[in-house]
Parts: C-alpha cells; sequence; structure tokens
C-alpha cells in the first residue's frame, strides 16, 4: 500500500476529511491526492494561498506574522492550516509554504527550504525541510514530504 492509499484508508474509515493549503506548490499536493479515485469521499476542499495578501484574507493569517516570520516559517503554516481547517470545516489541514526557486533565496532561507503545517481540531504542527533540485523537484519532493507527515499522524493517532 502506498502513502496516498493509506491516508485515503484512514480517512475514510474513520469517517474524516481533510484540506489543504498550499503556497509554494501551488496546488500540487491537492492534484496528488485527488488523482486517487474515490478522493471526493475525504477530501475537502483546497485554498491555494500563493500571495501574501491571500494567506491573509483567505486564511487569516496575521499581517504581523507575515511581517516579523515571512511566509516561509512555522509561524505562517501553522496559521495556514489553522486558517484552511476552520474555514473548510475540516478534520484536519494540511499547509506548504516555501522556495521552490530558482530565486527567492536568502542565506537564512535558501532555495529549497519548505515549511509544513497539520491542524487538527485541537493540535497543530509543523515540520521543516531543505531540498534539493530545480523548482519542479522542489516541488514534488515537497507534496511527498507534505503526504508523508500527514501519513505518519494518522499513523501515530490511530484508535
Amino acid at each position: 500500500m502506498n502513502i496516498l492509499e493509506y491516508i485515503a484508508n484512514e480517512l475514510t474509515e474513520r469517517k474524516q476529511t481533510l484540506t489543504c493549503a498550499e503556497s509554494c506548490t501551488g496546488g500540487l499536493l491537492s492534484a496528488a491526492i485527488t488523482s486517487r479515485a474515490g478522493s471526493s469521499a475525504f477530501f475537502e476542499r483546497a485554498y491555494i494561498t500563493y500571495a501574501d495578501s491571500a494567506k491573509t484574507q483567505i486564511l487569516n493569517v496575521n499581517v504581523s506574522t507575515l511581517r516579523h516570520y515571512g511566509a516561509v516559517s512555522k509561524e505562517t503554516v501553522q496559521e495556514m492550516a489553522l486558517g484552511a481547517l476552520i474555514a473548510a470545516k475540516s478534520d484536519y489541514a494540511l499547509s506548504i509554504s516555501g522556495i521552490a526557486g530558482p530565486d527567492g533565496g536568502t542565506e537564512e532561507k535558501p532555495v529549497g527550504t519548505v515549511w509544513f503545517g497539520l491542524a487538527t481540531k485541537g493540535q497543530i504542527f509543523a515540520e521543516h525541510a531543505l531540498f534539493e533540485g530545480d523548482r519542479q523537484q522542489i516541488r514534488e519532493q515537497a507534496v511527498r514530504f507534505a503526504l508523508r507527515f500527514f501519513a505518519t499522524y494518522l499513523y501515530n493517532h490511530r484508535k
């Protein structure tokens, strides 16, 4: 069984839903999830909030969070995930924000830096990774990481 099948089976069995909030992946995570037949049983919706203004307007990310920590930060992905969870009334929300390149990196946040958020009803988690490769490779690695991140959470929180 692959990771996506595991997620689909777990959510369907639990009768729970997932939503996504994506920035640097621009919908690739949602596309991966919905590539599986039957995903409508658990996939609620997606928000592609590429611009900071979209993050604040749609997901309620605080302007001061973006100003102080930047769009690619633990704080921002946590707020993105929580905003998506609330807006969609889902059981889980996954968020991604990163620097896919080839430009935009800094010494502190080089190209390939990606943050991931996960909000549940009661908890918010965040992880980050540094990927290598071109823009598309970084985005694809981010999708795989996000799916593993969520699958690990589901596995560790089985009833």
